[in-house]
């Protein structure tokens, strides 16, 4: 049975308020830091979509930010995120008409007016959103995943190379690698506090997301892109939207990215045509290369076992790391009992820009994009069946970019004479 759409608003940061504070202290001049202890840092907002909303306020509530320029394809999205966050920063938000650039395009012209740039779109334009930023020499926080396919990967490495040669700041929305509890729990891993760990556990089981239904003389291209989620080039499936963020951690415990992967998925519960062409389920197991094994599942199914977690297995005892809890073999169990009340969403923008202010190294578009490609692996591996090596994977020429943008212009996934797209058969499907 067909599981019926579920309408409801973009959103997943929370929008809160806090206000405008006192100014900010001062930082070492650079060829590349653009403001001094007094200067205000611009700020442009690169796709106003619910985590656009939620990034720039959270930006705004840095001292000494502005946000005074505004791009998406979408008016509607623009005109609702700028009524926002006016009501929430009334004196840190300036984008008159002139500033506010509507269309598939419009991301390059924000940028120029900008110190810091957010780049919140879907996922499938990061790259070259993130290329351009760096092209005009702007600090960027971009939101993850940073891409949906290999060839994507690759671009956004290759910009972050050059952004750590013209020592630009960048964040990446991996939030949990500002969050105390992780950061204490997870370096008590790499000191050994349960030895050489050998299994990990990561999930991303839950309900599933919104959908907006088709209306009446829409193009498919803003149908696509008014449901990015369920399409490939847009947001590379949910195991590389959401279930992105256990996996990071779960590279980060071992300190390393896998080497293969091989897992099966489909398409169970979530199967109308609104869902377009993403799985419902993926299982993979990632190898690492020291023979260590990750565990991943994710899941957007109702009425099921829901947990978004991560959890490890070493040589003297395990822990639940989302938890915060270590029991080591023969010692009692340590709990993080430190500061909880950080909100790590607003901490990754505070830290991004406490770096650009104190022209301190900051770039975690590297981690950001293996990240993604671990994500993107285990995606290959579950619509084809395949074992799938790293080197494969991120040397992958399949392109799920669109060979034209432009709002006449066809996806390359496209719907049958019933409205249906063609989902991935695994035996099938060739990932690479």
């Amino acid at each position: 049975m067909n599981q019926s759409p579920i309408v409801q608003p973009v959103t997943r940061r929370t929008f809160i308020s806090t206000g405008s504070a006192a100014a900010v202290a001062a930082l070492s001049a650079s060829r590349f830091a653009f403001a001094q202890a007094s200067d205000t840092l611009k700020i442009a907002l690169i796709g106003c979509g619910g985590r656009g909303s939620g990034a720039a306020n959270q930006a705004l509530n840095v001292p000494g930010t502005k946000l005074v320029a505004m791009a998406d394809a979408f008016k509607d999205r623009l005109d609702g995120a700028l009524n926002n966050l006016k009501n929430a920063h009334p004196n840190s938000v300036d984008v008159p008409a002139d500033r506010q650039f509507v269309g598939l395009d419009a991301f390059k012209n924000a940028i120029s007016l900008a110190d810091v740039v957010i780049l919140a779109t879907p996922p499938g334009f990061r790259p070259f959103h993130f290329e351009e930023a760096v092209k005009q020499g702007k600090h960027v926080f971009a939101e993850k995943p940073v891409a949906t396919d290999a060839p994507g990967v690759r671009r956004f490495l290759a910009a972050a190379e050059e952004a750590k040669k013209k020592n630009l700041k960048v964040g990446i929305g991996l939030q949990r690698h500002h969050q105390p509890g992780y950061l204490e729990t997870i370096q008590r891993l790499h000191d050994g506090a349960i030895g050489d760990i050998h299994t990990l556990r990561v999930y991303w089981n839950d309900g599933g997301v919104w959908v907006n239904p088709r209306k009446p003389g829409q193009s498919e291209m803003e149908f696509q892109m008014r449901n990015w989620y369920y399409f490939n080039w847009l947001c590379g499936d949910h195991i590389c939207e959401q279930h992105i963020h256990n996996l990071d951690v779960g590279n980060w415990v071992k300190n390393a990215y896998p080497v293969k992967a091989r897992g099966m998925g489909g398409r169970q519960v979530r199967t109308a045509k609104e869902f377009g062409e993403i799985f419902d389920h993926h299982a993979v197991e990632y190898f690492f290369a020291d023979g260590s094994t990750m565990f991943s599942q994710c899941r957007h199914i109702r009425g099921a076992w829901s947990s978004v977690s991560e959890h490890c297995v070493g040589t003297k005892g395990n822990a639940d790391v989302s938890g915060h809890l270590i029991r080591a073999t023969g010692a009692e169990a340590w709990r993080f009992r430190g500061t909880k009340n950080v909100d790590p969403y607003q901490q990754e923008h505070d830290d991004l820009f406490a770096a650009i202010r104190g022209n301190k190294e900051y770039n975690e578009a590297f981690n950001g994009a293996k990240s993604t490609m671990t994500a993107i692996l285990g995606r290959m591996a579950t619509y084809s069946g395949a074992e799938i090596s790293w080197d494969d994977a991120l040397n992958s020429q399949i392109d799920l970019f669109p060979e034209r943008l432009a709002w006449d212009a066809m996806p390359k996934s496209l719907p049958d004479a019933n409205g249906f797209y063609k989902v991935a058969v695994p035996g099938q499907t060739k990932t690479v």
